[in-house]
């Protein structure tokens, strides 16, 4: 089977956490590139904090990711830390869920990872 090209990562803007996912994603799945969609906190948005510009903006450039570039693989993340999503890890990772249940709603089947970005800046998969 041929490895994807690209991965797509949502994410938090804040730039502690872009290499470590850049690095995973390459090294789990043998990507050469990873689409990187950033919105401080994005997480929040996709639990359902409206914001109509955001979710449509992030709609787009998803869109363009897996249509266009032929990402197989969709990393959506939380991290400690985060001062656009200001709330406990449990609450992100309920959010994450949700995350994931708003993608599947968008109509991405691919392989769908939940990702945490723990104090030492590691990846780690939520399950």
């Amino acid at each position: 089977m041929k490895k994807p090209l690209f991965a797509t990562a949502i994410s938090c803007m804040d730039g502690r956490i872009q290499e470590p996912i850049i690095r995973f994603l390459k090294k789990k799945y043998g990507v050469k590139y990873v689409d990187i969609i950033t919105e401080p906190g994005p997480i929040r948005y996709l639990d359902g904090e409206v914001n109509c510009a955001i979710m449509g903006t992030m709609k787009k450039r998803l869109r363009i990711s897996v249509k266009v570039h032929g990402s197989e693989v969709i990393a959506v993340s939380g991290h400690h830390d985060c001062a656009g999503n200001p709330v406990p890890k449990e609450k992100q990772l309920k959010q994450l869920n949700c995350a994931v249940k708003t993608l599947r709603k968008w109509g991405y089947n691919c392989a769908i990872l939940k990702l945490w970005v723990d104090e030492k800046w590691k990846v780690r998969v939520v399950r």
